[in-house]
């Protein structure tokens, strides 16, 4: 693998304005944190996504980045993801999915290579397309719902007041996080962030 291979970073989230502001749509929150530190605007791709392609930093150790939001709900994110990595000859150890995550309580992030979908249909799918689980994973905890609703319906609904006063917070050191895993790699990463 070269080391200038470019990284394709996958934010996860729904399309449409009423899924904008939902727990569900963390990833694509996060995506567009870096889309702003990038510069630039996304364009609708034939792969089913908004892309930007891009460069994070200044000269010789600038990382080359593709930033993703597939246009197709999330339960069929792998279709989108896989033809990007198609696309622009993205090895898997260069794509970065990040998403939200139930298993983790809100302002949790953690960082890894691999391993489950546990549950979540966005990965499901992106796993399943790509025929390997063995990609980065940014998880933007959500926590899961209190009582009896429904995860399901919980994932859907807006952040409470008291989450979006925290959110920019969250979605920056998120974004942190996914440019230090492309810099810096996952182990010092993980001991910074997790």
């Amino acid at each position: 693998m070269a080391d200038d291979a470019r990284w394709l970073v996958v934010g996860l989230g729904n399309p449409g304005t009423e899924y904008a502001g939902t727990r569900h749509n963390a990833g694509f929150l996060v995506v567009d944190e870096l889309a702003t530190r990038v510069g630039g605007k996304f364009s609708t791709h034939k792969a089913r996504a908004d892309v930007l392609e891009g460069r994070l930093g200044v000269g010789h150790d600038a990382l080359r980045l593709i930033l993703a939001k597939p246009r197709t709900y999330m339960n069929e994110s792998g279709g989108p993801v896989n033809s990007l990595v198609s696309f622009f000859k993205v090895p898997l150890d260069h794509l970065i999915v990040i998403h939200d995550e139930l298993d983790l309580p809100f302002e949790t992030l953690r960082l890894k290579d691999g391993g489950g979908d546990n549950g979540h249909n966005g990965l499901k799918s992106i796993t399943k397309s790509l025929g390997s689980p063995n990609y980065l994973r940014v998880r933007f905890g959500i926590g899961r719902p209190m009582g009896n609703q429904d995860p399901a319906d919980y994932v859907l609904k807006p952040f409470s007041t008291a989450e979006r006063s925290l959110l920019p917070a969250m979605i920056d050191r998120s974004a942190d996080a996914t440019e230090s895993l492309m810099q810096l790699g996952l182990e010092a990463t993980q001991q910074r962030y997790n």
